[in-house]
């Protein structure tokens, strides 16, 4: 009988820390011993689950990639629905932006610090505008939209626009303004 492995606590941890305070102070801002000291582990276990700090941070952005993928789920495969699954997308990232602690998105955040295309961490944030691109075109595309690429770039534009005004301005304005906004994608559908 084979055993599936569960995750180590203290990786579980790590992630945990690194997660909270490379969202809530930056990523470059917070060095590795903070992450190590707040996780309750030695520097060893650190290094065992994680070379260096570039692979925490691209471990946490797939992280927060899993749990934004299984929070939106799959595209469903009726326009209806499809168009119902973009409302629900829109409404969730604007009740995001209306949370107590939001500090904007994690990956706009981390492509700000990490600007080479290059970077591990900018791949990572590359290969979830990736996903979210393609997701939101197929989206379109079964909802009936004459133009899904098309209407995928506003929808991401839209969305990036409200993530910094949600942060910067009155996040129930930028929240109203993004479901208005996807409304009017809709419409052309």
């Amino acid at each position: 009988m084979t055993t599936a492995l569960r995750p180590s606590a203290a990786r579980e941890r790590l992630l945990r820390t690194a997660s909270e305070t490379f969202y809530a102070e930056g990523i470059r801002g917070v060095g590795v011993d903070r992450v190590i000291s707040g996780a309750g582990v030695t520097r060893a276990t650190f290094y065992r689950h994680f070379p260096g700090k570039d692979d925490l941070v691209v471990a946490y952005l797939t992280a927060v990639h899993s749990a934004v993928r299984e929070r939106v789920g799959a595209v469903p495969a009726t326009a209806e629905r499809a168009a119902g699954w973009l409302r629900a997308f829109a409404e969730g990232i604007g009740d995001e932006l209306c949370g107590r602690a939001f500090r904007g998105c994690p990956f706009i955040n981390a492509a700000a610090e990490f600007p080479d295309p290059e970077h591990p961490v900018h791949r990572a944030v590359l290969a979830h505008r990736r996903w979210l691109d393609e997701t939101v075109r197929r989206a379109f595309a079964v909802a009936g939209h004459p133009a899904p690429s098309d209407a995928a770039r506003r929808f991401l534009m839209l969305r990036d626009g409200a993530m910094v005004a949600g942060y910067l301005a009155d996040p129930r304005t930028a929240r109203a303004t993004l479901i208005a906004a996807v409304e009017d994608l809709l419409a052309a559908a």
